[in-house]
């Protein structure tokens, strides 16, 4: 296929060369966009009579018909186009002559791809936001047959007080509703600053419409300055840090996952279905899809990384460099897309373990801050209390009891003010139900919580 700029050059591209400039094996999931781009722009060429209204008619329909071709897969794209711009261009040239040809005037290549890119990618973060909330669903849902189940919370994974496994399900609710946040505020920039009709940096002399061309295109305005409109690419690092710092919540989320289905926990059992076996070790039963994703993590932030690096040092406006812009971002998105899909069922699935989770709870101790605030009600300072408390965990440890075991006379020969109703005040049921503060612990709390959370996402 000759390229659409030979007239300048006496000789072929070289092949190596010619596969190394290509972008047609990445970029061609653009296709849907580019053709309604196009469409749009000949509209907005024929509307400004820059185009005759026959020539319009005959590109809207060849790229209609070139649409559905490579929808029913009678097109493919296996072609030496140099990208898919280029691809539907010459393509609509063959199939409706010089019309197709007509079709670049008041556009380039560099304001086309920076318009492409924009819609694919408006299209793939209202999908990322969808699978966001099935995510939020299946957390709160799980988060609700969990409210009840008392569990173990931590610091410096070091058990710390007794709360509801409910609760700390809900803590990666309010992270993701944060991360759909994120992705809509940068899809909300993204669209507020059409760059098509920039052309290639100068704007062109031609009696174009941006506004209309921005308007059918969806966008909330077009961008004001046209150098700019064909070199910025913020809007990709900004979904893709949006993503990036999902794919942490993902991660430590994965990392809690994996924690707590191990034999040292065995606070939740994983579905069969989202676990792996050993090849020689019959009795494994591994977690290797919250392993992958948060191993899957650092090649997020790796094509956050890549871009930022690319765009680093560029001169205005459009280079060349630029095209890395595709895979990176792609990628990112792909990757995302694929955790979250394996991510939502695993979640839906597993089984929480309330009597090892209570069990756990029990042994670390995490009644005794509690212990402390009984004394310090009935008068003694908080600093003295602490210290008792701190004594009669130590003669437990060592004797092998839990404070809700610990004899009467034994916390009477600590204080006086010791009395039997401690044992109610410091009953881990007693001790989550009590932390009913805005946000806390207590399965009304939760329950709250989770009321507060399906609401954001239907709204």
């Amino acid at each position: 296929m000759e390229k659409m700029w030979a007239g300048r050059f006496a000789k072929a591209l070289d092949k190596k060369a010619d596969d190394f400039n290509s972008s047609l094996r990445f970029d061609y999931r653009m296709y849907a966009q580019d053709i309604k781009g196009s469409m749009m722009h000949a509209e907005m060429l024929a509307r400004q009579g820059i185009l005759p209204e026959s020539d319009k008619d005959a590109i809207i329909d060849g790229l209609a018909g070139i649409l559905a071709d490579i929808e029913s897969g009678k097109l493919t794209f296996d072609s030496d186009a140099e990208d898919i711009h280029m691809f539907i261009e010459a393509e609509l040239t063959r199939r409706i002559g010089d019309a197709g040809k007509r079709l670049h005037t008041a556009r380039s290549r560099n304001d086309q791809v920076a318009v492409d890119i924009r819609l694919y990618l408006r299209d793939e973060a209202e999908t990322l936001v969808a699978l966001v909330k099935e995510l939020i669903v299946a957390v709160t849902d799980k988060a609700e047959s969990s409210a009840d189940i008392i569990a173990p919370g931590y610091t410096h994974l070091q058990r710390a007080q007794p709360i509801s496994f409910g609760h700390q399900l809900m803590a990666y609710a309010m992270m993701l509703l944060r991360d759909i946040g994120r992705i809509e505020d940068a899809t909300a920039r993204m669209n507020a600053e059409c760059p098509l009709g920039s052309c290639a940096l100068a704007g062109t002399t031609y009696p174009t419409d941006r506004a209309y061309t921005a308007e059918r295109l969806g966008f909330t305005g077009v961008s004001r300055n046209s150098i700019d409109g064909v070199s910025d690419r913020d809007f990709c690092l900004e979904l893709m840090s949006a993503i990036a710092i999902l794919m942490m919540h993902l991660s430590r989320f994965s990392e809690e996952i994996i924690l707590w289905s191990s034999w040292e926990f065995k606070f939740i059992e994983l579905d069969d279905s989202y676990t792996t076996g050993s090849s020689i070790m019959p009795q494994k039963k591994n977690p290797d899809m919250a392993e992958l994703v948060r191993g899957k993590t650092g090649r997020v932030y790796g094509d956050l990384m890549a871009l930022l690096t690319t765009l680093k040092g560029l001169p205005l406006a459009y280079n060349k460099d630029m095209q890395e812009d595709k895979e990176a971002i792609f990628d990112a998105v792909d990757t995302v897309k694929m955790c979250l899909e394996v991510f939502t069922p695993m979640i839906a699935t597993m089984t929480v373990n309330g009597e090892n989770t209570y069990r756990a709870a029990q042994k670390g101790f995490i009644n005794a801050t509690d212990l402390a605030d009984y004394l310090t009600k009935k008068g003694m300072p908080f600093r003295a209390a602490y210290k008792i408390v701190g004594q009669i965990v130590g003669e437990c440890v060592a004797s092998g009891q839990v404070l809700d075991e610990y004899p009467l006379e034994k916390y009477k020969a600590h204080s006086a003010l010791f009395e039997a109703d401690l044992y109610k005040e410091i009953s881990l049921e007693n001790c989550v139900e009590k932390r009913g503060s805005m946000g806390g612990a207590s399965p009304e709390s939760v329950r709250a919580q989770i009321a507060w959370v399906r609401t954001q996402i239907t709204e």
